[in-house]
């Protein structure tokens, strides 16, 4: 039998969003469903994309240094 991994990996997969009844349901990677007002999946955009851009200044931030 596997054993599960002690340290979570990150997803590489995304999840994808519709629209039903009036509310966002995220269905993402393993399962994972959320249900969003659209005030709040919007918000939650945002704030994905933001820290996405963080995230890609971090990976070339670092690269960068490697290069030094």
């Amino acid at each position: 039998m596997t054993m599960p991994s002690a340290i979570p990996q990150p997803e590489t997969l995304p999840g994808v969003a519709s629209a039903e009844e009036g509310l966002v349901v995220l269905d993402g990677p393993a399962g994972v469903a959320v249900t969003m007002t659209a005030n709040a999946a919007a918000q939650t955009g945002h704030s994905l994309i933001s820290a996405a851009k963080a995230a890609e200044q971090q990976i070339t931030d670092k690269a960068d240094k490697n290069d030094v």
